[in-house]
C-alpha cells in the first residue's frame, strides 16, 4: 500500500505547527494506516492527533493539536491509499475502450470502486461490492453514491456488462436503498440492446423494484471514431424520439406514484431532437447535473443572473471531489493560477466551445452581439471523430486547429471544462497554442461576466 504525500501545508495551520512539511509520507494517523482519504479524515477529526511522518527515510513522531473546529491544514496526493478497485466489466460502450493510444496513463484506468462513487461521483456496477464494503458504507456514511444500471433485466445487464455477475449485482442497490443511502442511477442508452421495450422495462423495474431511486439519467452512447465495437452506433432520429417519448411518459407516471419525475433525459437528447429543453424547474434537485441533467438550463439561468438551483454532485465521474479528497487526474483544477482580465479596447471576441455548447451559448450571447463583437464558433471534435460533440472532450489538437483558421486581433475565451491542470486531453498545453487564449470557469455568469467586461477569474495564455 502506498504512503499518502503531503503536498500542500496552509502556514499557520495545525499541521504547520506541529511541523508537517511538503514531502511528507504520513505512516500513521493515531497509530492506525488508513486506506483511503475517508479513513484519514476520520482518523483526522480529533483534537490531539499523534501522526507518524516519513521525512528523508527518516520516521518522525509529531503530535497535531486542533482547536475550535480548526482545519487540520494539510493536503494529500492521493484519495486511495491501497489499490483502486479496477472494473472487471468488458462492457462493449465503454468509452474508455474507445480511446486513442499515446494519451496519459491514468485516462486508461476503468475503476469500479464505490469509494471513487461517494468521493468524485464516478458510477459503479456493484459488481465487485461485498458486505464488507455494505458495512463500511453504512457505517461511514458514505452517501450519495451512484450506480450503473443500464437494465433491471438480469440477463440483458450481465450481457451489457459482458460479466455474470451482472445479474445479480443489483441485490446490492436494493441493500443500499433499504439501509438509506442516498443512490442515483444511470443507464447508458446503447441502440438495439436496451432501448425500446428493454428501456421501458426498466424504467418499470426502477418503479417496482427500485422506488428509493434519487434520480435516474438516460445517457445516450458515445461512440468515438476509435471504436471497436461494431454493435456500437450512434442514435438515429427515431431512436432518439422514442427515448425521450419513454422518458416524458414515465416521468408522469413516476409522479402519480412517488410524487417526482424520477428519470430525466440527457441535454443532448433534446439537442439531437432539435426540441427545447425542459424548465429549470421540472429537473428537481438537478443531481446529476454533469451528466448532462439540466445542465444546459442551469448554465442559461446562471448567465441571466437567475437563480439556476443546486449545483449538483457535478462535475460528474471524471471531475468532482468532495472536500479533503485531493484535485487530481481530470478532477485537477483546469489551469494553474487565475488572473482577472478586461476586453480590451476595440477588441471582438470569440467564443470557442463544443458543437453541442455551441448550440446552447449561441442563443445566450446573440443579444449581445448587437452593440458588441461577439461570436460563438463550434470546434468540431476530429481527435475523438464519431459523435463526441461536448467540450469537456476536445482537444488542444482540435482548439489549436480551430484558432489557426481564425483571425489575430480577437480575444478568444475557451472553457475550463477541456483543460487539467493547464493541457488538454492530448497533452498539448495552453502556450502551445496558436493564439493567446483566456481560460473562463464554465458557467454561465463567469462567461456574462467576461463578455460584459465586469472582472472574470480568467487565465490568460
Amino acid at each position: 500500500m502506498a504512503l499518502p504525500r503531503v503536498v500542500a501545508v496552509a502556514p499557520g495551520s495545525p499541521a504547520d505547527r506541529a511541523g508537517v512539511q511538503p514531502g511528507d509520507e504520513i505512516v500513521a494517523l493515531d497509530g492506525q494506516v488508513p486506506r483511503d482519504v475517508i479513513e484519514y479524515q476520520y482518523l483526522a477529526d480529533r483534537e490531539q492527533l499523534p501522526l507518524e511522518v516519513r521525512r528523508g527515510g527518516l520516521e518522525l513522531a509529531l503530535n497535531v493539536v486542533r482547536s475550535g473546529g480548526e482545519p487540520l491544514g494539510m493536503e494529500v496526493d492521493a484519495a486511495l491509499f491501497d489499490q483502486v478497485r479496477t472494473c472487471d466489466n468488458h462492457c462493449e460502450f465503454c468509452f474508455i475502450h474507445q480511446l486513442p493510444k499515446g494519451l496519459r496513463r491514468s485516462l486508461y484506468v476503468r475503476d469500479d470502486d464505490y469509494r471513487l462513487s461517494f468521493l468524485y461521483g464516478n458510477f459503479t456496477t456493484l459488481t465487485r461490492f461485498t458486505e464488507a464494503d455494505l458495512e463500511r458504507v453504512l457505517t461511514e456514511g458514505l452517501s450519495p453514491l451512484f450506480v450503473s444500471v443500464h437494465a433491471t433485466d438480469p440477463d440483458v445487464r450481465a450481457r451489457m456488462l459482458r460479466n455474470p455477475r451482472g445479474a445479480t449485482s443489483l441485490r446490492w442497490l436494493r441493500a443500499l436503498l433499504d439501509a438509506g443511502v442516498e443512490v442515483h442511477g444511470q443507464v447508458v442508452v446503447c441502440p438495439g440492446v436496451n432501448d425500446g421495450e428493454v428501456l421501458e422495462q426498466t424504467l418499470a423495474g426502477a418503479l417496482d423494484e427500485y422506488p428509493e431511486l434519487s434520480s435516474l439519467a438516460c445517457v445516450p452512447l458515445g461512440v468515438s471514431g476509435f471504436n471497436r465495437e461494431p454493435a456500437m452506433r450512434p442514435h438515429t432520429r427515431a431512436e432518439v424520439d422514442g427515448v425521450l417519448e419513454l422518458v416524458e411518459q414515465w416521468q408522469d407516471i413516476y409522479l402519480a406514484h412517488l410524487g417526482r419525475r424520477l428519470v430525466y433525459a440527457a441535454d443532448e437528447y433534446y439537442l439531437l431532437a432539435d426540441r427545447p429543453f425542459p424548465p429549470l424547474s421540472s429537473y428537481g434537485a438537478v443531481a446529476q447535473h454533469d451528466n448532462g441533467i439540466g445542465m444546459a438550463r442551469a448554465f442559461e439561468a446562471s448567465f441571466l443572473g437567475l437563480d439556476a438551483g443546486p449545483a449538483g454532485h457535478g462535475p460528474s465521474g471524471f471531475f468532482r471531489s468532495v472536500e479533503g479528497a485531493p484535485a487530481v487526474g481530470y478532477r485537477a483544477p483546469r489551469a494553474p493560477g487565475q488572473v482577472t482580465l478586461l476586453p480590451r479596447a476595440g477588441a471582438g471576441t470569440t467564443v470557442l466551445t463544443g458543437e453541442y455548447g455551441a448550440r446552447v451559448l449561441g442563443p445566450l450571447v446573440g443579444h449581445l452581439s448587437a452593440d458588441r463583437d461577439v461570436e460563438v464558433v463550434a470546434v468540431r471534435n476530429e481527435f475523438f471523430g464519431g459523435n463526441i460533440a461536448v467540450a469537456g472532450l476536445l482537444s488542444g489538437h482540435d482548439v489549436g486547429a480551430a484558432l489557426s483558421r481564425l483571425p489575430e486581433g480577437r480575444r478568444y475565451l475557451l472553457p475550463d471544462s477541456c483543460l487539467s491542470g493547464g493541457r488538454f486531453l492530448d497533452g498539448v498545453r495552453l502556450e502551445d497554442l496558436p493564439r493567446p487564449v483566456e481560460v473562463v470557469p464554465a458557467d454561465g455568469a463567469s462567461l456574462r461576466a467576461a463578455l460584459s467586461g465586469a472582472g472574470a477569474p480568467v487565465l490568460a495564455r
